[in-house]
């Protein structure tokens, strides 16, 4: 992880690591640090990095395909997601479960939006942070992703609307503290892409539907 500061940790097949490691990663997602304790001594390196990581539903793949039928049973894949602790997936922002891809979908046209405009959008986003971070003379932080505290919660406080609906979201979903800014810090991501100032109920109703996943998970544990 400390290779990856400032950069991206990719991990395929998350559930295939073994636990320790994957429950090391914890706390330097929270804090951008990795600490070493040996004996007296302890060592800080910096560890501020993107974790991306992707995993199949299943010890083979093929859960929930059509027309397949586990000889297992459902616990084949619940064992398997099992593997994946959840205050783990409490701190991974954005969840998506993805069908597999049809030869027929080889032909289908292009996304509207190519790679080239996604990055242009992004680099305006993170522009608009370090600019709003300046002006509250915030200098040390870049992104929203270093956002905590009262300062999350004064950048990224949603409109009414919003509010109510996270406040619905977080009985419903039963939501941690952490999930909870979380998904405002997410939101806030999501108003900055959108080139707008206020977050508002639609940007909390995104960030919410990409913790869908977290509740199957957690309904299934």
């Amino acid at each position: 992880m400390v290779l990856a500061h400032n950069g991206v940790l990719f991990l395929d097949e998350l559930p295939e690591f073994q636990p320790p490691a994957l429950e090391a990663l914890r706390q330097p997602m929270e804090s951008g640090e990795a600490v070493i304790a040996r004996a007296n001594h302890h060592v800080t390196y910096p560890a501020w990095f993107q974790l991306v990581a992707a995993m199949n539903p299943c010890k083979c793949g093929m859960s929930g395909k059509a027309g397949h039928v586990c000889r297992r049973g459902p616990r084949c894949s619940s064992d398997h997601q099992a593997r994946i602790s959840g205050p783990l997936l409490d701190r991974i922002d954005i969840q998506i479960e993805l069908t597999a891809v049809r030869a027929s979908d080889l032909t289908l046209p292009p996304p509207s939006e190519n790679s080239a405009e996604v990055a242009a959008r992004v680099a305006a986003a993170r522009t608009i942070q370090r600019e709003r971070f300046a002006q509250l003379g915030l200098n040390g932080l870049r992104t929203n992703a270093q956002l905590d505290g009262t300062v999350l919660e004064q950048l990224a406080r949603p409109d009414a609307n919003g509010l109510a609906l996270l406040s619905q979201a977080a009985d419903a979903l039963n939501l941690s503290a952490r999930g909870y800014h979380r998904v405002l810090r997410l939101a806030r991501t999501l108003t900055d892409l959108d080139g707008r100032e206020s977050v508002s109920r639609i940007n909390i109703a995104e960030a919410i539907s990409y913790r869908q996943k977290l509740a199957s998970f957690q309904q299934a544990a």
